[in-house]
């Protein structure tokens, strides 16, 4: 009965084992993903004997997941090149759809995501709110980048210099020194707070609040923004609004790799 009870049990200590070994090498990696390490580091660091530390590293960079260089083990070319094959796969509306349903339903605005093309910003998807007014904007529609608040969430990590060549094109017909300085100031404290706060300019009485989503590089790759009719999307509900906003994007760049 012994042996029949031990041959019973193997396979499942067997599984246990190989899982424990499988999430002590992916907490290696976790630590790799800030830079360099040694494994006497990642031995102390995890909690493990140096011999494990140091024979899971190897197993890995055998695979190509880890390699070695003069500071310690570091990511290796398996893992850059699934990172890029990661990035050009992502569907960001797929991942981004049930959050921008869950932030409609909560606010009862339209939320839209759209993309960077050059030095304009591009509407990629809607979801409609319940306002009697909607905003006629729809996917497809392409506008100069630094004339929306979607736009403007896409450009916050550009340079003052961007700044200013990119208002200068959205308003080469109008538009003072003044103006131009005005929008500085306030893109400013935009990449400050790392949201957008949009009255648009084009007499459509249009308001918006916007905030960048952000890959696993950290670099901004599209935008979330809710907008409406500005008589309900008053001053006195922005700022609930404008976390609910920015939790929306924060969430939809953690689920395609970001972490802060």
């Amino acid at each position: 009965m012994a042996d029949d009870d031990t041959q019973e049990t193997t396979p499942d200590s067997n599984t246990v084992k190989g899982a424990q070994t499988l999430m002590r090498a992916l907490d290696i990696l976790d630590e790799v993903i800030d830079g360099p390490i040694r494994a006497v580091d990642l031995a102390r660091k995890l909690g493990m004997n140096r011999t494990t530390a140091h024979r899971l590293a190897h197993a890995l960079r055998t695979r190509d997941y880890l390699a070695v260089t003069p500071d310690g083990f570091a990511l290796g070319p398996k893992l850059l090149q699934l990172g890029v094959l990661a990035s050009e796969q992502t569907d960001y509306v797929r991942i981004a759809r049930p959050r921008m349903e869950a932030l409609s339903a909560q606010t009862g605005f339209c939320v839209f995501i759209g993309n960077r093309e050059g030095n304009w910003s591009r509407h990629l998807e809607r979801v409609t709110g319940r306002q009697r007014l909607r905003v006629a904007t729809a996917p497809g529609d392409r506008r100069p980048i630094a004339e929306t608040g979607l736009g403007k969430a896409l450009m916050l990590d550009d340079s003052e210099a961007s700044w200013k060549k990119l208002w200068k094109q959205a308003h080469a017909d109008n538009g003072t020194e003044a103006d131009l300085e005005n929008f500085l100031t306030r893109m400013r404290a935009y990449k400050e707070e790392g949201l957008v706060r949009h009255d648009s300019e084009l007499g459509d009485g249009v308001r918006s609040i916007a905030a960048p989503v952000r890959n696993a590089r950290g670099a901004i790759c599209v935008a979330i923004s809710i907008a409406s009719a500005a008589h309900y999307l008053t001053d006195d509900i922005a700022g609930e609004l404008a976390d609910k906003v920015k939790q929306c994007a924060d969430d939809v760049s953690a689920a395609i790799g970001w972490r802060p």
